[in-house]
């Protein structure tokens, strides 16, 4: 990811529910749509005792247009509802980065 500076992070970090619940279907359908958005620069992801996701965007208007989109709104309700014991979101801005690449 190349990105003009300074551009925004989303830090989703959180603890899962057992089973998946139709979990795979929606994160997938989530990133797709995300993708599609207005404004998204990219996202990487982890998940092993705790998940962590880190969505980048151009802006914090286009981070506010992200979260009201309906689709992202009904996932959000069933991460609440059905996916999630625990989870907090961070926005941050990034004025600065480098990388090592073998």
């Amino acid at each position: 990811m190349n990105n003009s500076k300074p551009y925004y992070a989303v830090i989703f970090t959180s603890t899962r529910t057992d089973g998946d619940n139709g979990y795979g279907v929606m994160a997938n359908l989530m990133e797709e749509l995300a993708r599609q958005q207005k404004g998204f620069l990219g996202v990487e992801s982890a998940r092993e005792d705790i998940g962590i996701t880190v969505s980048y965007w151009e802006s914090m208007e286009s981070i506010a247009n992200w979260k009201k989109v309906a689709d992202h709104k009904i996932a959000q309700e069933k991460g609440r509802t059905d996916w999630y014991k625990w989870y907090k979101v961070r926005i941050c801005k990034v004025e600065r980065e480098y990388e090592f690449n073998k």
